[in-house]
């Protein structure tokens, strides 16, 4: 009787052993559930913000990028590049030595003294250089026409890659042909803005299709290009010069990302205001529109845009203004918060 007696509570521990066992898998799956759970809520809303900032930055979303300099480049490989854009031949008349083509009231390399010069950095083929051309273009083109602004372009072919057809070079050539053989900037300004219509750019990546230089002709044309130069413009006399840009414009350190996931990268678009870079995405994000981010930075109000005679108030020197230096000046210092 007792060694059945022992068979029994030895069954009853080992019962109790697996009841124990699993017990303790039950809790291990249910916390392991929790936490994917838990997990996938976090995750939910992270995706939930970053397209929210997104969304806010605006072009963010569709910027691209080309390698930038990195600690390995030396300052000879720099100045090589420098100098191989200086020597590219031919090379656009109304070119300066950094590659762009400055425009105002007054025509082409003829700054207005006291307003600010706004370079912009594009590439036809870049969706977010589209969307800030089809948000600014309009206030710019008031803008040098009033004397408020000097306007700097800058364009770039590194995205022949996302094409069939090297759409970028192509366009590029067109627009520089066309700055070369058209006295009044305005109608390189409207070439750009035709360029970037949204019935007309086309799609990068897989998506893209191509276009044609019957296509490219009749979009030029269609900004009152006369027909017989808009045909003479598919030329393409600038690949070596476009090569040498795409090559030197990325390593100048003053045209680096200077937040987000890009920091320390030059991408399209790029914008700069007497020379300073733009930290368009984050002005973009605290205003309602690009337009009332781009007149905040330089320093007019929204309604004196294209008025002559009303000027930025940064001047040709000052820096662009932001959200916090205008908090800044605008809070009372602590001596005379304290009278």
């Amino acid at each position: 009787m007792a060694k059945n007696g022992n068979n029994t509570e030895r069954k009853a521990m080992r019962a109790q052993r697996r009841a124990e066992e699993r017990a303790e898998q039950q809790a291990r799956a249910a916390q392991a559930a929790k936490e994917r759970k838990q997990q996938t809520i976090i995750g939910t809303i992270v995706i939930v913000l970053v397209l929210a900032l997104l969304v806010v930055a605006g072009v963010a979303v569709y910027q691209h990028t080309r390698p930038s300099a990195t600690s390995s480049q030396s300052a000879s490989n720099k100045q090589a590049a420098y100098e191989q854009l200086q020597n590219a031949s031919p090379k656009p008349k109304h070119a300066d030595e950094l590659g762009g083509i400055l425009i105002s009231k007054d025509g082409y390399n003829k700054k207005v003294a006291d307003a600010p010069t706004i370079g912009i950095y594009m590439d036809f083929m870049c969706p977010g250089c589209g969307n800030l051309n089809r948000n600014l273009e309009g206030d710019l083109a008031k803008m040098v026409e009033a004397g408020q602004i000097n306007l700097d372009l800058h364009f770039m072919s590194f995205m022949d890659r996302f094409s069939t057809d090297e759409y970028s070079s192509r366009a590029a050539n067109m627009a520089l042909y066309l700055s070369d053989h058209t006295d009044d900037p305005q109608q390189l300004l409207s070439v750009v803005r035709a360029l970037y219509s949204k019935d007309f750019q086309p799609e990068e990546g897989p998506g893209y299709k191509s276009v044609s230089n019957e296509q490219l002709v009749k979009q030029v044309e269609s900004a009152g290009i006369d027909p017989a130069l808009a045909e003479a413009s598919v030329q393409r006399n600038y690949d070596s010069y476009l090569s040498a840009i795409n090559t030197y414009t990325p390593m100048r350190e003053e045209l680096w990302n200077v937040s987000g996931s890009l920091k320390g990268s030059m991408t399209t678009p790029t914008v700069t205001i007497n020379g300073h870079f733009w930290d368009m995405n984050s002005a973009t994000a605290t205003t309602p529109s690009m337009v009332d981010a781009f007149v905040q930075a330089i320093g007019l109000p929204k309604d004196e845009i294209g008025v002559a005679g009303d000027m930025p108030s940064i001047g040709a020197q000052g820096k662009p203004v932001t959200a916090s230096s205008q908090n800044s000046d605008a809070s009372p210092s602590a001596s005379e918060s304290s009278k």
